[in-house]
């Protein structure tokens, strides 16, 4: 990931700052002193419970500040659940490998992997196709319909909420064209705010950049530029 910044960087002519927030220690109460200064949020991939409540605040931080966002699998399933607790209404809603119990499991694990005892190597892995809609934010990023990027999760959107998602906002944009699963989330009123299931920096270089991650960060240095010049408009201003 952080190689994947560089090479985006470079493309868009700039420089990219890491700053690295963790997600166990955001609250509700800090979220606002710890992100404000950020120009875009990326939620990383990840296994387990650690830091996931920090997450999904730092997830609806950026969906309502209009502060670009780009959630990569575990990232991805973080703004499914956010959007799920405090758009549709789901207050419990959650992954079943953080909560066995949730009443709303908008992330769910995926059929092939609920029989499966011994985990070592069983992971979806490698390469698999998605379709991409057209008049979408991702089909804006790729420039085409049908694309290819490699894997590594057991636990997926739950299809069964998808009607639900959309009815409220946040888009199916990629799909996998042979099982449905859901590839790529997005919001339809937000400047950029995109997840996706799959893992995009493990195909990035640097003579070919990750396309997600430069549209990222083009965004990301747009929004540090109007940032800039509503700050240097309140200056003149007070000048005057």
């Amino acid at each position: 990931i952080l190689e994947s910044f560089i090479h985006a960087g470079a493309i868009n002519e700039c420089k990219v700052q890491i700053v690295n927030v963790h997600s166990e220690f955001i609250t509700n109460e800090n979220v606002q002193e710890k992100l404000k200064d950020l120009d875009g949020l990326l939620v990383a991939p990840g296994f387990g419970n650690r830091g996931v409540e920090g997450k999904i605040i730092a997830v609806k931080y950026a969906r309502e500040n209009q502060l670009p966002f780009f959630g990569i699998c575990l990232g991805m399933q973080m703004a499914v659940i956010e959007y799920a607790r405090n758009m549709l209404g789901g207050t419990d809603a959650h992954s079943t490998e953080m909560d066995k119990t949730t009443t709303h499991p908008v992330i769910d694990l995926m059929e092939e992997q609920k029989n499966i005892v011994n985990l070592g190597g069983t992971m979806r892995l490698g390469a698999y196709p998605c379709e991409i809609k057209k008049d979408s934010l991702a089909y804006k990023i790729y420039g085409t319909t049908e694309i290819s990027e490699r894997h590594r999760h057991r636990w997926e959107f739950n299809n069964a909420y998808l009607q639900q998602f959309e009815d409220a906002g946040m888009i199916a944009s990629g799909k996998n064209p042979g099982t449905g699963l859901v590839e790529i989330i997005e919001l339809k009123d937000h400047p950029f705010f995109i997840g996706v299931q799959y893992h995009p920096e493990l195909k990035s270089t640097v003579e070919n950049p990750q396309p997600v991650f430069v549209n990222f960060i083009k965004a990301a240095k747009e929004f540090a530029d109007n940032k800039m010049s509503a700050k240097n408009a309140v200056l003149q201003t007070e000048l005057i």
